[in-house]
């Protein structure tokens, strides 16, 4: 009877302590976000470790000598699962800490989302890390795992070698994912454009990457695609992006009206950043004439509407006020060639001419893609 009463007793004194402990921590987690998620995410592992440990200093007055050893047993393999779960679940605490100080909602957050993809990455290598050592623990509590662990060893390299060959493209992909966390190569919320699909980096694991596609479609690769294959990050940088639009029309296109056009159409419109407004003649091949209007927004989701809307401008402007201009295919005989064409304003003066212009924007690009000094 003593026995008894002693085992419910250090289980309830195990109850209160956490109980006791987990309250003081909640009130304290009013103030503080950390000791809010400890008292969240630990307190239901530290209530079985608490438990578990009373049970195991209590266990020999309970149970009888021939069943003590098989008791006693039991309870370490509940312990070290509980210890692993309790461990766990402080990690998971630390890396919430970690990620709650920097702040995504900025417009520059480039740092703060490689940071949050390498703890992301790491969170999940710490959980598999602590569920293999529990493993590992409690199989080496038996004393036949412990026997086969020795021969085991003794042919590690046969098994190594049989166990990457099975697993070569498991290993790949989570050695893809650690890869990518730490490259920077990719991060969450980067937009980029894979296997011709435009979109969102939704997750990152250690074996695929979700992409959220423009259209709310998810588009799930291995980690080890972004490592052997090509793709386009276009917030490698800085969320910042330039974007085209692109018009065949007749010879007879005014140009420069068609430029004076555009930039009205953008200024004061919200999604144009006021950094680039350019229109340019790519193209003049057989029967029509290739306008390309280079736009910019200041993240790629203002770019799409941007682009849709001067181009949107542009079909209706020619429509209404230019209709010759249209696209269209001749059946009759072209001017003489010495008819007087009206001259066009100076081009070089224009710089919303130039895509490598004379404004600060235009200068940084030509820095960018100019090679290098050639003097003697």
């Amino acid at each position: 009877m003593f026995a008894a009463v002693t085992f419910v007793g250090s289980v309830l004194v195990a109850l209160v302590l956490v109980t006791l402990v987990h309250r003081v921590v909640r009130r304290i987690g009013r103030r503080s976000q950390l000791f809010a998620n400890l008292a969240r995410q630990a307190h239901k592992p530290a209530v079985a470790v608490a438990v578990l440990v009373a049970v195991q200093s209590s266990t020999g007055l309970v149970v009888g000598a021939e069943w003590r050893p098989v008791a006693l047993h039991a309870v370490g393999i509940a312990l070290i699962l509980a210890g692993a779960w309790l461990l766990a679940a402080l990690l998971v605490v630390l890396e919430d800490a970690t990620l709650a100080r920097i702040r995504v909602d900025v417009s520059d957050n480039r740092h703060a989302r490689r940071v949050h993809t390498q703890i992301t990455l790491v969170r999940r290598v710490t959980v598999v890390v602590v569920s293999v050592l529990a493993a590992a623990a409690v199989l080496m509590t038996f004393p036949a795992a412990r026997a086969a662990g020795t021969s085991l060893l003794a042919s590690a390299g046969v098994i190594g070698a049989i166990a990457a060959l099975a697993a070569q493209s498991l290993l790949g992909n989570v050695f893809a994912g650690v890869q990518i966390a730490f490259s920077d190569a990719l991060r969450l919320d980067d937009v980029i454009v894979v296997e011709e699909q435009w979109g969102r980096v939704e997750d990152i694991t250690l074996t695929y990457v979700v992409v959220h596609l423009w259209d709310d479609r998810r588009l799930i690769l291995p980690t080890s695609h972004f490592l052997t294959k090509p793709f386009e990050n276009w917030t490698r940088t800085q969320s910042a992006l330039l974007g085209t639009v692109e018009l065949d029309v007749d010879w007879t296109v005014p140009v420069e009206d068609l430029r004076q056009e555009l930039r009205h159409a953008l200024e004061g419109n919200e999604l144009w950043d006021g950094r680039v407004c350019v229109v340019q003649v790519t193209g003049a091949v057989n029967s029509f004439v290739r306008i390309r209007a280079l736009v910019s927004a200041a993240d790629a989701g203002r770019l799409w509407d941007l682009r849709c809307l001067a181009r949107e401008h542009l079909v209706n402007w020619l429509r209404d006020h230019h209709t010759g201009a249209l696209p269209q295919v001749r059946t009759r005989e072209l001017p003489r060639a010495n008819a007087r064409v009206p001259a066009q304003p100076n081009a070089e003066a224009n710089s919303d001419a130039r895509v490598f212009g004379e404004s600060a924007d235009g200068q940084e690009r030509v820095q960018a893609f100019s090679g290098p000094d050639q003097r003697p």
